[in-house]
């Protein structure tokens, strides 16, 4: 398991500002679709289209506030997004309808896509030789943070009432604020220099698109742990439904113990296309079993549900530490932040589809759906380590032909 903060520095700063910010997450993360459903009482369906529109907000924020902390430097930017954040989340208790419901979780979401955008560089500046490591260091810290989120999550969800949902809600906006807080102590960091060559770089590398659409479609997962298991557990099991915070739980857990170390193992691009496919088949294999949980008993349904997340975490593993390897050790140095970003957009995809992909194919459709989403992560999967060698021929190729240009530009 990793120490709980790094040494004393801008390092020890990030992670505790980040440790704060995913305590008010996994408030959201574990019951934020629920507060919708349950407690506003608005459709699924909604639900599931508000969140699709507010992904494709996320899309372009994340881009733009990217490029703008390289230029004007990343800590001001950051804080900035949180404090949005927080603002935006303070206003869910006041959607009661779906069209307040879509503003104000496209603010929220738009802000979080850029404040993951502006602290890329910042993960960069200060994490050392290897960024990845220090990276895989704040997902397993993300976690213990969502995981005391998630018991008070599990506290509002088992009471059920409207009083205790809006009390996660602001404790989530709280959260946000007080993470923006704590970077009051990081030092400033100087904006990025002008990268040499095209101003869109990243969008003309091919096997790079093609990795981050890939890694869009495998991060879906993380909305089936968030929107379709809850809402699956719900409708569909005999499950109590306390343990909607206890798969939240078991994930984390699992997650804090062992990203570091499943990252360590991961130290190429093909390494990390490897753990791509093995992803893959992990989730295939959980979805399988989630689908299988409906109509069982109550204790038969809790232990396929719970031995699912299990392998799901698994899975969650092995595909974050592909990752966060081929995400800067496929970026050139130089345009670093600019690929970060793009490889942003993955994510920013799966915010778009994901929720409403898996709650029209696993809830409205229901056990056949699972199987469809085991398979597609699995054919991801499968075509992750093509990609990665491809996008090495091509990294191999443009450091050659630069170095040919310098050779004959000093001639």
């Amino acid at each position: 398991m990793p120490h709980l903060m790094p040494a004393a520095g801008p390092q020890r700063v990030i992670a505790a500002s980040n440790f704060v910010y995913t305590v008010g997450s996994g408030l959201y993360l574990t019951a934020g679709v629920l507060y919708f459903t349950q407690a506003v009482h608005l459709p699924a369906h909604q639900v599931g289209l508000g969140l699709a529109i507010a992904g494709f907000v996320s899309l372009v924020m994340g881009i733009a506030v990217g490029h703008l902390a390289d230029r004007r430097g990343a800590r001001g930017i950051y804080a900035t997004t949180l404090l949005v954040q927080a603002l935006a989340t303070a206003g869910f208790v006041l959607a009661d309808s779906f069209w307040p419901f879509v503003v104000a979780v496209c603010v929220a979401t738009g802000a979080k896509a850029a404040g993951l955008a502006a602290r890329s560089p910042l993960i960069r500046h200060y994490g050392g030789d290897r960024p990845q490591e220090f990276r895989a260091y704040l997902r397993a810290m993300t976690n213990v943070g969502i995981s005391l989120g998630a018991l008070l999550a599990g506290w509002a969800v088992q009471v059920g009432t409207l009083t205790a949902y809006q009390l996660l809600v602001i404790g989530n906006a709280v959260a946000f604020a007080a993470s923006a807080a704590i970077l009051v102590l990081l030092p400033s960091t100087p904006p990025a220099p002008v990268a040499h060559g095209p101003r869109r770089l990243a969008l003309r590398d091919r096997p790079y698109l093609l990795l981050t659409a890939l890694d869009g479609i495998m991060a879906i997962q993380f909305k089936v742990l968030t929107v379709a298991i809850p809402l699956w557990l719900v409708v569909a099991t005999t499950a109590p439904h306390w343990l909607v915070s206890g798969t939240m739980l078991v994930n984390t857990v699992i997650v804090i113990v062992f990203q570091v170390r499943a990252s360590r193992s991961v130290d190429s691009p093909a390494a990390g296309g490897i753990a791509y496919r093995r992803a893959g088949v992990a989730f295939l294999i959980a979805c399988s079993l989630i689908s299988l949980s409906a109509g069982m008993p109550t204790w038969a349904a809790a232990t396929l549900l719970m031995t699912a997340v299990v392998v799901h975490a698994v899975g969650e593993l092995w595909h974050s530490a592909g990752g966060f390897e081929v995400s800067f050790a496929l970026a050139p140095e130089h345009a670093t932040g600019q690929y970060l970003g793009v490889f942003g957009l993955g994510a920013g995809l799966a915010e778009a589809f994901g929720p409403g992909l898996l709650i029209a194919l696993c809830i409205t459709w229901g056990r056949p759906g699972w199987y469809v989403v085991g398979a597609l992560f699995a054919l991801t999967g499968l075509a992750a380590p093509f990609a990665v060698r491809w996008a090495q021929r091509h990294q191999y190729d443009r450091r050659t032909h630069l170095q040919t240009a310098w050779k004959e530009a000093a001639a």
